[in-house]
């Protein structure tokens, strides 16, 4: 079988992977910058995700109203999102206007940051940190980073806090965005039916005059901290509790495993759903791995009316020992693995979903996995590696235990 990869670096550094996918009539093309919440200081908390914003707000060649038009223009399906350790911009378009839509999100790669823009975006951000504090899950999730990871630039918030956004000026994003925006720092991946000479040759027109900042692209592994936080607060009828515990990270060889564990725990038709959803114990309850290239956790979490709290935290800790006590049953694995080989199945014939996952085979395997590599990684768990797994990664261990609503709880009524 011909190998549908093509690796190039130009000579600014920025790294180029593409894939050939010859039955498809599209294409996805794909900015990874290596930057996010993890590599800011708690000054300029909210940079990252403030400056995706402003990615879209103008550059040299477009104003803010013509970026979306050419958008629009090519029909593409757009958007860009940050994380705690990286910022992506991304479109999919019909095959024939893939050198068009390279040409579009190379320019915006290099945002003006328009002064008018920028202040009026800010306004923009501060709404949106508005909303996620009405959001009981957002600010739960939130508080257990900040305590979880406290010491750790993992701490704090993707969204930033409202007064970090707001004592922001336009010259720290522009000085920030130099750095972290060096080519050496971007990754590029397009995935359709396309011609790799040609991809090779748009980026070379449209981002080989781009000059390198030398940035730093060291990170430091965060101290996963035990123990019990609580935040009281009356604005939320429930109590979310979360028990947080040492996992895998993404480029761990059990990645795949770890996934498979909490999604036996706490993911659809899980022992969760059965044994305290159903039981009427929480109405939402789960459990979530959550991941990173150097660590991992997995989160154990659930909302219930506030007197019922210790029966579900009980209930939680029930489940996590019986994982690890007794073996977990071959038809759970078998349904883990089917609802994974679906998935992968599904979203092998779309160019946008290859592209994500050659970004994450990039940053956390060293290289792109074709689909039946994928495959067989699933195919791999077994009831033998989750029983290793949890020897390695106890879900059963004391944890860290956040609780958020109106009870003090457990450090008071």
């Amino acid at each position: 079988m011909q190998n549908p990869y093509t690796l190039h670096t130009l000579d600014n550094g920025l790294r180029i992977v593409i894939e050939k996918m010859p039955t498809v009539r599209s294409a996805a093309a794909g900015f990874l910058v290596r930057t996010g919440a993890r590599d800011e200081t708690p000054d300029v908390a909210g940079i990252s995700h403030f400056l995706e914003h402003m990615v879209f707000k103008g550059t040299a060649k477009r104003s803010w109203q013509d970026i979306t038009a050419d958008f629009d223009r090519l029909g593409s399906s757009y958007n860009a999102y940050t994380s705690e350790d990286r910022t992506i911009f991304y479109g999919w378009v019909r095959r024939n206007d893939i050198v068009k839509q390279i040409a579009l999100l190379a320019d915006m790669m290099r945002p003006a940051l328009p002064p008018d823009e920028f202040d009026m975006e800010r306004n923009v951000i501060l709404e949106e940190i508005a909303m996620a504090k009405d959001q009981h899950d957002h600010v739960a999730f939130d508080f257990l980073q900040e305590k979880v990871f406290a010491g750790h630039p993992l701490a704090w918030p993707i969204l930033g806090y409202e007064e970090t956004v707001r004592a922001l000026t336009r010259d720290q994003m522009w000085n920030y965005m130099q750095r972290r925006y060096s080519p050496e720092n971007i990754l590029f991946v397009v995935a359709g039916q396309v011609d790799e000479k040609e991809i090779i040759a748009a980026a070379e027109t449209h981002c080989g005059d781009w000059t390198q900042a030398e940035c730093r692209t060291d990170r430091t592994v965060p101290e996963i901290h035990a123990g019990v936080d609580v935040l009281r607060t009356g604005q939320f009828q429930q109590q979310f509790v979360a028990l947080t515990l040492p996992a895998c990270g993404a480029s761990d060889k059990d990645a795949e495993t770890a996934a498979a564990v909490s999604t036996i725990l706490g993911g659809e038709n899980s022992r969760f759903y059965w044994n305290i959803v159903q039981a009427g114990i929480s109405p939402r309850a789960g459990a979530y791995h959550l991941d990173y290239a150097d660590t991992g956790v997995l989160i154990l979490y659930g909302a219930c009316n506030p007197e019922n709290v210790e029966t579900l935290v009980e209930a939680m800790r029930k489940e996590a020992k019986l994982i690890c006590t007794e073996r977990v049953k071959d038809i759970e694995v078998d349904r883990v693995k089917t609802r994974q080989r679906t998935s992968l199945a599904v979203e092998s014939e779309a160019p946008y979903y290859r592209l994500t996952q050659l970004m994450d085979d990039m940053e956390y395997r060293g290289g792109p996995r074709t689909v039946d590599a994928m495959l067989a990684d699933v195919d791999a768990i077994t009831v033998d590696s989750i029983s290793a797994y949890l020897e390695r990664f106890p879900a059963d261990a004391e944890g860290h235990l956040a609780s958020v609503g109106p009870r003090q709880w457990p450090n008071g009524a």
